[in-house]
C-alpha cells in the first residue's frame, strides 16, 4: 500500500532525483517552458510552485532558501526579480502540465511544463490544439 508516499521516486535515488529536479526547475525558470515525461512534469510542477512561493516573499531567508536547490545565481535573481513580482497577486497555480501524448522511441507519455501569464503565450494554445488534431478532436 501507498500510505503515506508523497513522492515518486522516478526509477532514482533521492540525491539523483534531487540533482534531477533542480536541473529541471532551472531550466524551466530560465526558458519558461520544457517538455518532459508526464510523471517527471506532475513532481517538477510540486516543486517549481513551492519555490516561486518564495520568490513572492522576495526577503533573503527566502532567496537563500532557494539557493539551496537551485544554484544557478542567475535563475535565482529572474526568479525573486521577474517572476515572483508577476505572480503577486496570485494565489499558487503558477505552472500548468499539457499532455502531448506518447513518445515516438519508447512510448513513454510527454508534457510540457510551463509558467502561466507569461510574455507571448499564444504557443500554449497551438500546442493543445495540435495535441488534439494527433488524437483526432477538436479543441472547439
Amino acid at each position: 500500500m501507498r500510505h503515506g508516499r508523497k513522492i515518486a521516486k522516478l526509477g532514482r535515488t533521492a540525491s539523483h532525483r534531487k540533482a534531477m529536479l533542480s536541473n529541471m526547475m532551472t531550466s524551466l525558470f530560465a526558458h519558461e517552458r520544457i517538455t518532459t515525461t508526464q510523471t517527471r512534469a506532475k513532481e517538477l510542477k510540486r516543486t517549481a510552485e513551492r519555490v516561486i512561493t518564495f520568490a513572492k516573499q522576495g526577503n533573503l531567508h527566502a532567496r537563500r532558501r532557494v539557493l539551496r536547490v537551485i544554484e544557478d545565481k542567475q535563475v535565482v535573481a529572474k526568479l525573486f526579480d521577474e517572476l515572483g513580482p508577476r505572480y503577486k497577486s496570485r494565489n499558487g497555480g503558477y505552472t500548468r502540465v499539457v499532455k502531448l501524448g506518447p513518445r515516438r522511441g519508447d512510448g513513454a507519455f510527454m508534457s510540457i511544463v510551463e509558467l502561466v501569464d507569461r510574455p507571448g503565450e499564444g504557443a500554449a494554445d497551438s500546442v493543445e490544439e495540435k495535441a488534439a488534431e494527433d488524437q483526432g478532436t477538436s479543441t472547439e
